[in-house]
This record gives structure tokens, C-alpha cells and sequence, in this order.
């Protein structure tokens, strides 16, 4: 029996000491009270002792326990077999008799991964913040300014200025595109000289109308008569006024010339033959011009030989959408003639007066702006690059970067190459001193030191090679199905070298247009200048052709090597020779597709048997008498037996034989025998047909633009 032992307020400790030590296990004393006092006494031990005397399942119930208390009852329940049980949790029952319902699959939530900025393009400009900077790229403020750490710029607040060379490395380091915003706020703006660019189909007479204008042969100097650079000159015009042209290529391998000249270009003189009309690079033409939002002037020309229709050239052009003035529009056409030299004086008034119209100036003091369209390297003077200013002045001495290149402007020379120690906006500079070639199209940027050139140089090396590669990896093909039958496709190496670099990616781009299902052409490698020795080791490293446009002839050394290690070298100074050469060479490369064909039939007329021939001959045999009716046949080929149109048989021929001779081959209305294996069922009148697997090669095709492609 458990007891209860609880104190009257006012019972002494001894009173209790006496009543454990009297009183039996079986007995039941209530005393109505608390413990609060005996807990402090020494009565504490002796309640102990008896309890473990009277009864295992004594319990002490105290409402107001003390310290000690509460440290005697954690004792007392960590001992064997006096912890007392404790109440379970209660659960609660299903009492649905339904099955439950299934919650929809919610996926777990993805970690937001590292966006790709490939193709984002940010505008940066001088004097941004870093918060700025951070709302355009939607990168975090504490990542750029850890970036900035690491270039070795002072960090102070994100509301402090950095310049546009910071800006566009911070940009590069993100992993974003960055274009540059100049601004002309505060600055003098003057007059300048318009740039324009005179486009059309080949042939047309652009070269030999800018010939006209600046009185100069310029088109008889061009290899095969037709322009393969895009050059930049200065023309004085009689009225004192100068004009800055640019003379694009016609030719279909040139559409990036042609495009990189509309967009530095504030006017498109459109050139079209008034005995030819509107021809596939003039709509080309048409589009560059409306992409880069540039007025556009247009020069008939050629109207002075017999066939000339110029009328229907303006018909032409107004059904391809050009608002012509004479179809009240706001296209200016002029009627001219490069040979006569007709309708000049009236174009450079129709130049002069577009130009008046769009109001054109440009700041002169500050940095440069500049475009590169063209860029070679020179024997002597190494890189150069050619530019048209477009704003500010370049210096001599300025650290500049173009593209992923950099260097010390050592030379500034005019078109007629003449040392100058500036270029005004406007006017086409030849720059020297560059460290490495850079691309057509790419922007002189003017920098403060060489250590900054030197950083943005390789910040811009850097995210090419990351666009290149997340290129090549957006390029990667699925691995085809092994049960799927993939035809056969041969890899073919070709190495480029051009004497400038427009050119070089123009053929690069016309090459690359031939791939086709047959042959994959892989442009391993392309660079400016002449052959060189590591062109012929990497050439042989890798099984390449060198192809070389409007470079001169390598030495007999590098010659002799190349013919040694059994290289191709393709050397031409007009793009239709080379390209056509080019497709000649993949052809006899390509495997080629086999197809059966008819290489001739025959007619049964008799047949013949022989039997009771010997085991060592073999068993008995039919011959079919024939006369080859078209085409011929062939002993190697495949025999197929017709009857009433429908196939019989199909298979070799084990015998062919004409006048008892065995040949290999009968012609058209010869007679002959033939023993076609394991067929005896011939019957006078049938039809034998010689079958002949043929390889179809693919086939070379070149439009009147110029344009080329392979077809299987």
C-alpha cells in the first residue's frame, strides 16, 4: 500500500520523526498540510530510509517544493524500479472509411544555377556607378566591387564613378556583352564630311565611278576587274567640298564587307547597270542599307551604251520597296556614266544635299572614336589596321585597344600614305603599331596607360575564348541511333590565309558555306599574310589544304616542303577561281552516294540447255540467247529477269558469251549468251536488264551573284 504522508501546517518535525518510526506498513495516515518545513529539517534522511522500509511505491506528493526537494525526486526516479510510468501521447484514430486522396506532385524548388550572359549586351558609359553597373548586368554590388578589387581599382562606395575601361572589364568578368555609349554632352560640335559607301551587285561600275570621281584607275589595278577590299578614301569635289567614300566588294563571298560598310556609314550610293538591273547583291544592298537605317541615293549607271533602260531599273527598285522621288518618294536617283563621265556634277549634288539634310557634326576635342575596316599585316611595319574617325581625335602616342588587340599608336598615315600626327572625324587613318592584327569591324577604344590597354586586351581574350567555346558546345550533335543508317560524311581540313583580314573571314565564310551532307569543311585555322613554315607543319599535322587569296607566291623552301609532305596549296587573286577550285577539290573528296542503274537491256530469243554435263562441270544449265537491245552489258554487273514488267529474278551473271567467246562486255545490237546464276526459268520474249552500281558525286553550283554552294 502506498503512503501519503502530508503535514499539517503547525506539526512539528519531531511529531512526524515519531509517527515513521511507530506506525506499520499497513496502516494509512492522512495528515492535511504541506511539506514546506519538513524539507529544511533533518527529518529529510529518515524519511529516506523508511520509505525504502515501508513500501517501494511510496510517493510524496508536495505542492510548494523546495530546491532540494525537486533534487531529492530526480534521485529517487533515476533509481531501479521506482520510476513511475509516464503518460503516453495520445494518438488519434483515422475513422475514414475512404481511400485518401493523392496530392498532386509538387517538384522540389531548384537552386537558382549561374545564368548565362552570352548574348546579354549591356550599355556602359564614362562616369557610371557601381550601382548602375549592377542594375544592367543583375549581378550583386559586393560581387562587383570584389571584381574591381581584383583588376587593382580602389573601391570607396557604390555611388562613386568608374570609368567606361572598369565598367566594361567588371561587364567582361560577369560574363555579359558590354557596348560602349559616347556621349557628346558639353562638348563643341562642327561640321564634318559625310561617309559614304558605294554598294551594288558585281560588275555594276562602283570602282570605276569612284574612279570617275577622284580621276584615278583604280579598277585596272584589281585582279580580274572586280573589287575584293573594302577601301576608304577622301575626294575633293569640284565645289570645294570633300567626301569621304568607301568601295565595297560586289562579289556574294563579301556580304559582311558589304554590312560592316553600312553600318560606319552615314549615306549608300545603291550603283545599279542601267542594261542589267536590279541583281541579287543590289536587294542585298537594299537590306544592309535599311538594317543600318541609312539614307540611300541611287546612281544608275552605264547609261550611255545602246541597251541602257534606266526607266525600267526605277521600276524595278519601286517594286522592292524604295520610295523613289520619281514615285513620290524620297530616294534621290541620279542618271550617271563612269566611262563618259555623265551625271557627276548631278550626284555629288545629290550627295552634298542628303548631307545638308541629316545636319551632320561631330565633337573634335576628346578621345576618338574610331571603326576598323580593314586590317593587314605588313612585311615591314607589322599590323595595321584602317579606320574611319568618327568622332574626337586619334594622336599620335595614345594607348589604344581594338578588339582583343592592343598597342601604342606609333604612325597615323592618310589614304595616300602620308604621315599625319592626328585624324580628325571623317577621315580613314592607316594606324601602326598594334601588338596583334584585330578583326574588321571591331572599335578603337583610347586608354589612359599600357597597363590598362594591357588588362582590357586580355579581359576581351578571355570572353571571346568563353564565347567560342560556349559556341562550339551549343554546335555539339547528338549521337545518331545505331539502328539509324547515317550516310557517310568525310572531314576536310583547309587552312586560310588573305592578305587582309576582311578578306580572310569573306573566304572563311565562303568555304564554310560549302559543307553539305558529304563533306564537312573544317576551317583549322586562318591568320593574315603569306604561307609560313608552321602552316606547313600544322598542314601536315592535320591532313589540311592551304588556301591562300591575294597573297603572294610562298618561297621555294616552303614550296618544296609542302610538296615533299604531299600538301595542297590553292593560290588565286580572283574569288571566283579560287571558289571554284575550292568546290572541285571537296567533290573529289566527298564519297558520294551509289544508286543502282540501267546500263542496258536485252531481249530472249532462244534458249538453250545443256545436259548431262559431268560433276566436275557442274550440274545442268540454261542459256538464255539474247540481243542487247540498249545500252550494254557487263559480265561483273547484276542481271534482273522481266516478265510482263514484273521482276522474276534478280541476281549475278555466271556467264557471258558471244559467238562461243567469253567477254567481258556486248554493246548495243550484239547478240550473246547468258547464264544468269541459279535462274533456269527463261522464256522467249522476257526482258533482261544489266544492273550497274554508280557513285554520284555531289555537284558544284554557282549562281550569277556569285554565290556557291554544293549540292548532293
Amino acid at each position: 500500500m502506498a503512503w501519503r504522508v502530508l503535514r499539517k501546517k503547525g506539526t512539528s518535525a519531531s511529531f512526524l520523526n515519531a509517527f515513521l518510526s511507530t506506525h506499520s506498513k499497513d496502516a494509512t495516515h492522512v495528515i492535511y498540510g504541506s511539506f514546506g518545513q519538513i524539507l529544511d529539517s533533518d527529518v529529510l534522511p529518515r524519511v529516506a530510509a523508511n520509505a525504502s522500509v515501508l513500501s517501494n511505491n511510496l510517493t510524496i506528493r508536495s505542492f510548494h517544493a523546495s530546491r532540494n526537494m525537486l533534487t531529492w525526486r530526480r534521485k529517487r526516479e533515476d533509481a531501479p524500479g521506482l520510476k513511475a510510468p509516464r503518460k503516453e501521447k495520445h494518438v488519434r484514430r483515422e475513422t475514414r472509411t475512404q481511400a485518401p486522396v493523392e496530392t498532386p506532385y509538387v517538384p522540389p524548388r531548384q537552386k537558382p544555377s549561374a545564368k548565362s550572359f552570352h548574348d546579354k549586351t549591356v550599355e556602359i558609359f564614362e562616369g557610371m556607378t557601381i550601382l548602375e553597373l549592377a542594375k544592367r548586368t543583375g549581378a550583386s554590388i559586393g560581387s562587383l566591387q570584389e571584381i574591381m578589387k581584383n583588376v587593382g581599382e580602389k573601391v570607396d562606395s557604390e555611388f562613386d564613378p568608374i570609368s567606361v575601361d572598369v565598367a566594361e572589364l567588371v561587364a567582361m568578368e560577369v560574363g555579359v556583352n558590354a557596348r560602349r555609349l559616347h556621349s557628346d554632352e558639353g562638348a563643341v560640335l562642327q561640321p564634318r564630311a559625310p561617309v559614304v559607301t558605294v554598294m551594288g551587285h558585281v560588275d555594276h561600275g562602283k570602282t570605276s565611278l569612284l574612279d570617275a570621281l577622284r580621276q584615278t584607275s583604280v579598277a585596272a589595278k584589281e585582279a580580274g576587274g572586280i573589287t575584293q577590299h573594302l577601301g576608304a578614301f577622301v575626294v575633293d569635289m569640284p565645289s570645294g567640298a570633300s567626301i569621304t567614300f568607301l568601295d565595297t566588294p560586289g562579289h556574294a563571298a563579301f556580304s559582311a564587307m558589304r554590312a560592316r560598310g553600312a553600318a560606319v556609314t552615314d549615306i549608300v550610293v545603291l550603283v545599279v547597270a542601267a542594261d542589267d538591273g536590279v541583281m541579287p547583291q543590289t536587294l542585298e544592298a537594299i537590306s544592309h542599307a535599311k538594317a543600318a537605317n541609312v539614307p540611300i541615293v541611287v546612281a544608275i549607271n552605264k547609261c550611255d551604251k545602246p541597251s541602257a533602260d534606266p526607266q525600267r531599273v526605277r521600276i524595278q527598285l519601286g517594286s522592292e520597296g524604295l520610295p523613289l522621288e520619281d514615285l513620290g518618294g524620297d530616294v534621290q536617283v541620279v542618271e550617271v556614266s563612269a566611262t563618259s563621265k555623265i551625271g557627276l556634277d548631278k550626284l555629288e549634288e545629290a550627295l552634298l544635299l542628303q548631307a545638308e539634310m541629316m545636319d551632320l557634326k561631330a565633337r573634335i576635342d576628346g578621345p576618338a572614336q574610331a571603326y576598323v575596316v580593314e586590317a593587314r599585316v605588313d612585311r615591314g611595319k607589322g599590323p595595321l589596321a584602317t579606320a574611319i574617325v568618327k568622332s574626337g581625335t586619334l594622336l599620335c602616342g595614345q594607348h589604344i585597344v581594338v578588339g582583343a588587340a592592343w598597342g601604342r599608336i606609333r604612325t597615323i598615315r592618310d589614304m595616300v600614305g602620308r604621315a599625319t600626327e592626328s585624324g580628325q572625324p571623317a577621315m580613314p587613318v592607316e594606324i601602326e603599331g598594334l601588338k596583334g592584327v584585330p578583326m574588321a569591324g571591331d572599335d578603337v577604344t583610347v586608354v589612359g596607360s599600357e597597363e590598362r590597354a594591357r588588362m582590357l586586351s586580355a579581359g576581351r581574350k578571355k570572353k571571346l575564348e568563353k564565347d567560342r567555346l560556349h559556341k562550339a558546345s551549343e554546335m555539339t550533335t547528338d549521337i545518331p541511333d545505331a539502328s539509324e543508317e547515317v550516310p557517310k560524311r568525310v572531314e576536310l581540313p583547309i587552312i586560310i590565309k588573305a592578305d587582309v583580314q576582311g578578306t580572310v573571314q569573306a573566304v572563311t565564310d565562303a568555304v564554310r558555306s560549302m559543307n553539305n551532307a558529304q563533306v564537312f569543311v573544317n576551317v583549322i585555322h586562318v591568320g593574315v599574310g603569306p604561307i609560313s613554315e608552321s602552316d606547313i607543319d600544322l598542314a601536315e599535322a592535320c591532313g589540311a589544304c592551304i588556301v591562300g587569296f591575294n597573297i603572294r607566291n610562298p618561297p621555294t623552301a616552303i614550296t618544296h616542303a609542302a610538296n615533299q609532305a604531299n600538301i595542297k596549296i590553292c593560290l588565286h587573286r580572283v574569288i571566283y577561281h579560287l571558289l571554284e577550285e575550292i568546290g572541285k577539290y571537296i567533290i573529289d573528296k566527298a564519297p558520294g552516294t551509289f544508286e543502282t542503274k540501267v546500263a542496258g537491256e536485252a531481249e530472249v530469243l532462244s534458249i538453250f540447255e545443256l545436259k548431262g554435263r559431268s560433276k566436275s562441270k557442274g550440274p545442268d544449265i540454261k542459256i538464255a540467247g539474247c540481243r542487247v537491245v540498249d545500252g550494254r552489258f557487263i559480265k561483273s554487273s547484276t542481271m534482273r529477269l522481266l516478265r510482263s514488267g514484273e521482276i522474276v529474278f534478280e541476281g549475278s551473271c555466271a556467264s557471258l558469251k558471244r559467238e562461243q567467246q567469253d567477254v567481258e562486255a556486248v554493246s548495243k545490237g550484239n547478240e550473246c549468251g547468258l547464264v544468269i546464276q541459279d535462274c533456269d526459268d527463261f522464256q522467249v520474249g522476257d526482258i533482261i536488264q544489266c544492273l550497274e552500281q554508280v557513285n554520284k558525286k555531289p555537284k558544284f553550283v554557282s549562281t550569277v551573284g556569285g554565290a556557291v554552294r554544293i549540292e548532293c
